[in-house]
This record gives structure tokens, sequence and C-alpha cells, in this order.
């Protein structure tokens, strides 16, 4: 590709969606009962809600697939693909809107998703679910905000929430936890603000609400959350109705907060961690990717950190420039490695590490795209990435790019 940086990776295909390439959080592989590979693809935001793409010949990627939203004052930011039944979170702009909450398709024909049923999380302080985890058919994990629970902070609306889904025709919520202090009535008192200067916005940064939750179904009895402001932790959830923290870490302050993801590394008795950057041009720099030892689930100790290029270079290249979305190590087609770990950085494009020495990662590939067309920014911004048993990366831009889809000389 002209223009593009390149170190170890090379383009297979770019398809920008039908024209609509803002690629949300959401990335899932199914393998549909005729054999062919299914990228489903949440969107950023309005007007469409997911993409399908047969991805069966990388390098000739096809849209079989794509819905519009209800309406324009609401996204389907993230999605999972579980066999033939896909799960999409919608969240909406203003709470009390509607839809807000998790419906359940069945795929078994891409090309013609059949709705099954609606878990509705709307009220009077809710915006819906963010953001959802589905990979053993039973159970959706998602932050989620819901008609009973008012948050003592407007931004702190979205806590871990256990759904059912055995039956999908009829979901059902069978556990909850929140960050202490976070809802009306606690006995803990509100936790104080990591920033001196607040936001107005619902969707500023400074907030104690999930973002990921990632359980595996050979530790089912664990999940690992990233609590933005909160830090990290992990609970045990063999009781789903009561969970209960056995671990947690927590660098903001002094670093400026967002913790999204905490992926456990179970073999190596280790946590990759990544902190979100969520403002353009370095302003809520540094956002890293941590490594944690974990070995005493009671003890979180940070090791070290991924190494990033130069803030001075990408800070204000336009954009957003940090960490974000990893590749989770999810079962299925799935890729998985306890040594080698892929990201995607917003401006610093997609970046591959080789975690064999845990105290000090090392980048082996990278691969960051011209600005594509008709963004706002004149930088790609790598949002979310998936890589399949293959090796073959998908990698979408938040605004206008598309889907990238990458293989890696490593």
């Amino acid at each position: 590709m002209q223009g593009a940086v390149q170190k170890n990776i090379k383009l297979l295909s770019q398809d920008t969606l039908r024209g609509f390439g803002g690629v949300g959080e959401g990335m899932s592989l199914q393998i549909a009962p005729d054999g062919r590979r299914i990228l489903w693809i949440a969107h950023e935001g309005a007007p469409k809600n997911f993409s399908g793409v047969d991805v069966s010949d990388p390098r000739a990627p096809r849209v079989v697939c794509q819905l519009d939203l209800p309406h324009p004052r609401m996204r389907s930011n993230s999605l999972e693909v579980c066999g033939n039944l896909l799960a999409v979170a919608y969240q909406v702009n203003k709470p009390g809107d509607k839809p807000a909450g998790i419906e359940l398709f069945d795929v078994s024909v891409p090309e013609e998703p059949r709705s099954i049923s609606f878990f509705d999380t709307s009220g009077p302080h809710s915006r819906g679910v963010h953001c959802l985890w589905f990979v053993d058919g039973e159970y959706i994990h998602a932050s989620s905000g819901s008609a009973d629970f008012v948050p003592t902070h407007p931004r702190d609306d979205q806590f871990y929430q256990i759904i059912d889904v055995r039956d999908p025709a009829r979901p059902r919520e069978c556990g909850r936890w929140w960050y202490p202090g976070t809802r009306q009535g606690d006995a803990a008192p509100p936790p104080a603000r990591v920033r001196a200067r607040p936001l107005d916005s619902l969707r500023g940064p400074d907030a104690f609400r999930l973002h990921n939750a990632n359980v595996y179904p050979d530790h089912p009895d664990r999940a690992y959350i990233g609590y933005i402001d909160g830090g990290a932790f992990i609970l045990d959830i063999a009781d789903k109705a009561s969970p209960k923290v056995v671990g947690s870490w927590n660098p903001h302050p002094p670093y400026p907060g967002f913790t999204h993801t905490v992926m456990p590394l179970f073999e190596r008795g280790l946590l990759v961690v990544t902190d979100e950057c969520v403002l353009d041009d370095a302003e809520d720099w540094p956002k890293l990717t941590w490594m944690v030892d974990a070995r005493l689930e009671s003890n979180l100790v940070p090791i070290a950190t991924f190494p990033m290029p130069p803030v001075e270079e990408f800070g204000h290249k336009g954009g957003r420039f940090g960490s974000h979305n990893i590749h989770e190590n999810r079962p299925g087609p799935s890729f998985r490695s306890e040594e080698i770990i892929f990201g995607c950085f917003f401006n610093a494009g997609v970046r591959i590490f080789d975690i064999r020495n845990p105290y000090r990662p090392e980048e082996i590939a990278c691969f960051i795209p011209p600005g594509p067309a008709g963004s706002p920014v004149p930088t790609a911004q790598m949002n979310e990435i998936y890589v399949d048993e293959r090796g073959v990366i998908y990698s979408g831009d938040r605004w206008s790019g598309g889907l990238y889809i990458l293989e890696a000389d490593i």
C-alpha cells in the first residue's frame, strides 16, 4: 500500500464496507454452516448497525450483509458470534432512549440475519450496553446500565452484568457487580475522580464504569474486567449471582485512567492490561499496554510496559495515539498465544509484540496505513483487531478506512 509504514507485515486487502468504513470495537469470526468464513463487524456509529464480510479468501473480502440501526441516536459498538448466534450491543446517546440492550440474531444464513430476542437494559439513567463478551454459547458478559441502577455520577452508568442466553429466545440476567460507591444507596462513598478537570459529556474519559469483561470457558469461575478509572479486577464468578473480588490493580492516578482490557495468560500467570487513549493530540498521554504478574491473584504487580513509538513523533499527527484493543485469545477460529500479542494503537497502527521475556516486551512487526479518504482526522485510527487461527490479521479504522486484512512474517 502506497504511503504505508510496514515492518514484517503485508497488506492482503482492504474493504471500505460499501463506503461505510467506520469500524467499532467488535470483530468476530464465524465458520458458517456452508464452510464460509464470515467476519462480523460492529460499526463506530449510525446509521449502520453491523456488517458481515465473507473473508474465505482474505485477498478478496466481500460484504454479504449490512444492516441499519433503528435510529441515528445510537450505536452498536460491540458484537460477538458464537456458533450461529450473533449478539449485538446497543448503546444510545442519551439516558432513557431506546432500544438499549442486546439483540440476538440467528446468522446460520449470513445474508439473512434473523432476530431471535432482545434483552432490554434501558432505563432513565441507562444508555444500554457498550461492550459485550460472548464465547461459550451460554453467557454474555456485558458493560451495561439497567432500569434499576441509579449511578452516583452520570458517567458511572455501566456495570458488569451477566446474562444467561442458554435459551436464546429468553435471555435473563443472572448476576451483576459494580465498583463500590458508584450506585446510589451504596455504603461506600463515591470514588474520587481521577482528573481534576471534569468533562461535561457522558462519553468523556472520567468514569468508573466497566469496559471489557473477559471470561474463558476453560476458567469459567474467573472474570477479568477493565473498569476504566477503577483499574483492573479479577472476579470470582463461580456463583454468578454473587461475584466477588479476588484481586485488583489500579495505576490511576498517577496515570490518566481508562483501563480497557484485562487479558489473562493462564499458563504463565500474567495479565496483559491496556489503557485506552480517548482524546486526540495526546491530550491524555501516556496510554500504555502493561504486563502484570498475576501468579498471586490477590497481589497483582506491574512488571513492564510495551514499547511505543515516541509521543513527540505521533502525538500530534492527528487523532488519537496510544493503546486500545488487543487480540484476546478467544476460543473458536482464533489465534491463541501466550508469547505473541497483537494490538491496535490508533494512529500508531497495528503492532505485534514478542513477550517471551515479560520484563522486556519487544516489538517485532507493525503496519500503519495512510490516512483514509473521508476521515475527520489526517491519520488512520486503527480501532479493533482480530487474528484467526491461520494467523490472518483483521483490523479496522475508526472512521472511514474500513477493514484491513494483513499477514505477518514473524
